[in-house]
């Protein structure tokens, strides 16, 4: 029997696959919140949640809030490595901090996904704090 060869990911690798899973997590949770009682309707109604009326500011900020960690999938890859990594802790720390903001008295399929994202923020913090120097 043959032994498989397994190459070690970069940093870079492991990082750009902990923020794709994590933008997973943040799509199919936003796309189950659809099928919450009521949901449809207040957005029809033109309700944000707990940010009040849906507005061209909100929906450009929460854009913004959903586009970085997309950014970040190829920002791991290509930033220089100093940046790149500070990019990381930082953005890392920020999401981290929003998710447990967002969860007390979520439903329970949104607990689930936000201990799952808090989990993948928290490996992005360490991964990018512990690159290893050379």
């Amino acid at each position: 029997m043959s032994m498989l060869q397994d190459a070690k990911p970069s940093v870079r690798i492991k990082l750009a696959g902990l923020w794709a899973s994590l933008m997973s997590c943040y799509i199919y949770g936003d796309y189950f919140g659809l099928f919450a009682a009521g949901r449809i309707q207040d957005m029809i109604a033109g309700n944000f949640g707990p940010l009040g009326p849906t507005t061209p500011g909100i929906l450009v900020g929460v854009s913004l809030l959903m586009a970085v960690p997309a950014l970040m999938i190829f920002g791991s890859l290509a930033l220089p490595a100093s940046l790149c990594r500070w990019a990381n802790v930082v953005l890392g720390l920020f999401y981290t901090l929003i998710m447990l903001l967002t969860m007390p008295g979520a439903p329970a399929f949104y607990l689930v996904l936000g201990v799952i994202e808090v989990l993948l923020t928290a490996a992005v913090v360490v991964h990018a704090w512990r690159w290893p120097k050379v």
